[in-house]
């Protein structure tokens, strides 16, 4: 017992977002102290770690046989429990030093519909890289609290944070969650749409870092004003040879079309099984965004059209989880209802 008050007197408590795409860190007193993509580069030969975060990332689509750049998370969870360890080893090394007397306490969000396995496949990569007493948040309700909604008030609050493998939607009062709906669509496949059209219609294939820089350049879910013409360039899929096309915002929107649905659906599926109670809430105060899929453009004007209730930002949507769960940090013992077991 004197031994773990000892560790925890030298380490610095940290709140952790765990996400498909980027994993971000909150230190208490400091804020957020690393946004990074959730990307490990590895010798496929050795088994040798070579890269991590923003390095890593750029080793996607472009490695030789021998380098595997892995993603270890998959739909909000961990796809590779050895990788996914090495990955927050070396973020946490990052943030807090290589002080064997620093074991940190750790809030992690995690997806609201993980299962126990998932949860104790996250607690046991926590522990394994250095980490102290692991506590669980459910992302919703964490970007609920960092997105300034008063979570702890009888008035309903909805949100729908819009992650890299999940897109989670809840209707959250008195400090629990009266509705969720977990879904496994989200940004990732979002780029995977892209990938899977260009190569269709187009016989063009493209890698995922440029998925992405397309869905964020040139994705909508609404119409723009004026259409936006642009060239992709990537392999034809028949010859193999380099070639380039010229695409438009509608042609990108279309190959979307399925995912952003999918989200627009899970929207309505969760006002339809809202308790009546709650549902005036809602229609007064209407829905929150959070996340970094909430970005894609015209998502906002599209849910508003479909549902018909008032649609706002948070204010910064990639970090809304990791500030509530570095708020529910430093206010554990306000908080602490919405810890999960």
């Amino acid at each position: 017992m004197f031994i773990h008050k000892m560790l925890g007197f030298f380490a610095e408590d940290l709140a952790m977002d765990l996400g498909t795409a980027n994993t971000l860190i909150f230190k208490k007193n400091q804020g957020i102290v690393l946004n990074e993509p959730s990307v490990v580069a590895i010798n496929n030969e050795t088994g040798q770690v070579l890269a991590v975060g923003k390095e890593a990332k750029d080793f996607l689509g472009r490695t030789p046989p021998r380098i595997s750049a892995i993603r270890p998370m998959k739909d909000g969870v961990i796809a590779d429990f050895d990788v996914t360890r090495e990955m927050i080893t070396y973020f946490l090394f990052k943030v807090k030093g290589n002080s064997k007397f620093s074991h940190p306490n750790l809030v992690i969000g995690v997806p609201s519909g993980i299962t126990q396995v998932e949860k104790r496949a996250v607690i046991e990569s926590a522990l394994g890289a250095g980490a102290r007493d692991i506590y669980l948040i459910e992302e919703p309700m964490a970007a609920a609290i960092g997105a300034g909604m008063d979570v702890d008030g009888k008035r309903a609050n909805m949100v729908v944070d819009i992650g890299g493998g999940t897109t989670e939607v809840a209707i959250i009062s008195l400090f629990a969650t009266a509705y969720c709906e977990s879904i496994r669509v989200a940004g990732d496949e979002m780029n995977e749409a892209i990938i899977y059209t260009l190569q269709k219609k187009c016989h063009l294939q493209i890698g995922e870092n440029t998925a992405e820089e397309i869905k964020i350049a040139y994705g909508s879910a609404y119409p723009f004003e004026k259409p936006i013409r642009f060239q992709v360039s990537g392999k034809d899929v028949y010859s193999g040879i380099p070639k380039s096309i010229q695409l438009t915002d509608k042609d990108v929107r279309e190959g979307m079309a399925d995912p952003i649905w999918a989200i627009v659906d899970a929207v309505k599926r969760a006002l339809e099984k809202t308790p009546p109670e709650l549902a005036g809430d809602i229609s007064e105060q209407g829905m929150t965004l959070a996340g970094g899929g909430a970005l894609l453009k015209g998502l906002d004007k599209l849910l508003k059209r479909e549902t018909g209730l008032m649609v706002r930002m948070a204010d910064d949507p990639l970090t809304s989880v990791v500030l509530g769960a570095g708020k529910a940090l430093i206010k554990s013992d306000f908080y602490a209802k919405v810890f999960i077991n």
